[in-house]
């Protein structure tokens, strides 16, 4: 049974973004920012268990999850960051810690020391501006390969590499159900085709898509405390990138928490082991 909870929205350019907001005031906030391949359903039992002593909330990044679709397909990181400072405002937080799983990792980070202001701290989970080889094929691979839509959820959950009549399969079946809705001729991934298209325009020509920023500068302009947790079996996430990212910024403090890429979804009590000390010190005086 998930997390008790309540769910909201709130404008932000050309698009409406859903939240899901946990617990009640007290320390400083939290707000968690997904990947590219999970929604704000992923981190309801952790974002329930960092909820015990703050509010606490998970929103689905525009494209993504209950958010809208961008008409205009911006999707650039400019652009994501300003909807994480339009969700801060229509909360009404002055400031809160921002988490942000690999490419909501990126998100948080140019939020972060584009209104510095408004963050008291930064987690990036299994985030770098590097992504491995074998994570970014991996990526690239399942991404291009997404339908239109998907006849039944046993299907989607096939193509994302889950077996549903597996014990594992039968217990996340409901994470699937949530990322997936009715349209005609079946279900859709609750993903913009944008981000199908996009990949699968790199493996025709070979050629990324410009970023138009350049996170290396943005990790060596962050000004508020940092933690950096790589999964230790990370495919995304390579061991020699580790001392580089140490390297780009002394606010940088960066674990290794055994778990792939999706550490919270692995490992959330690693997770929670090793955000819990940096929130802490974030309340300490210093």
């Amino acid at each position: 049974m998930p997390t008790p909870h309540q769910t909201g929205t709130c404008p932000s350019g050309d698009v409406t973004l859903a939240y899901r907001r946990f617990g009640k005031p007290g320390r400083t906030p939290v707000l968690i920012i997904h990947g590219l391949s999970y929604f704000s359903y992923d981190w309801i039992d952790v974002a329930g268990v960092l909820a015990a002593d703050r509010e606490v909330v998970a929103m689905d990044m525009r494209g993504f999850g209950d958010s809208t679709w961008s008409a205009a397909r911006d999707y650039g990181v400019p652009a994501m960051a300003g909807d994480i400072v339009a969700l801060l405002d229509h909360l009404g937080w002055r400031n809160a810690v921002l988490v942000g799983h690999s490419m909501g990792g990126r998100n948080a980070a140019y939020c972060a020391v584009k209104n510095p202001a408004r963050a008291a701290g930064l987690v990036l989970v299994d985030y770098s501006p590097e992504n491995a080889p074998p994570g970014a094929k991996r990526v690239i691979d399942t991404v291009a390969a997404q339908p239109d839509v998907f006849p039944s959820v046993g299907a989607a959950m096939r193509y994302l590499g889950v077996d549903p009549e597996s014990p594992a399969g039968k217990a996340k079946r409901a994470r699937f159900e949530a990322y997936l809705r009715a349209v005609p001729g079946g279900l859709q991934l609750k993903r913009d085709l944008h981000f199908r298209d996009q990949f699968r325009r790199v493996k025709e020509t070979g050629e990324r898509p410009k970023l138009g920023v350049d996170m290396w500068q943005v990790l060596g302009e962050l000004a508020c405390p940092a933690l950096v947790m790589r999964g230790a079996q990370s495919d995304m996430f390579a061991p020699e990138t580790a001392e580089k990212v140490k390297g780009a910024n002394v606010r940088l403090r960066l674990v290794e928490v055994p778990g792939g890429h999706n550490i919270a979804g692995d490992n959330p009590d690693g997770f929670l082991a090793a955000i819990g000390p940096f929130l802490k010190q974030l309340e300490s005086p210093s």
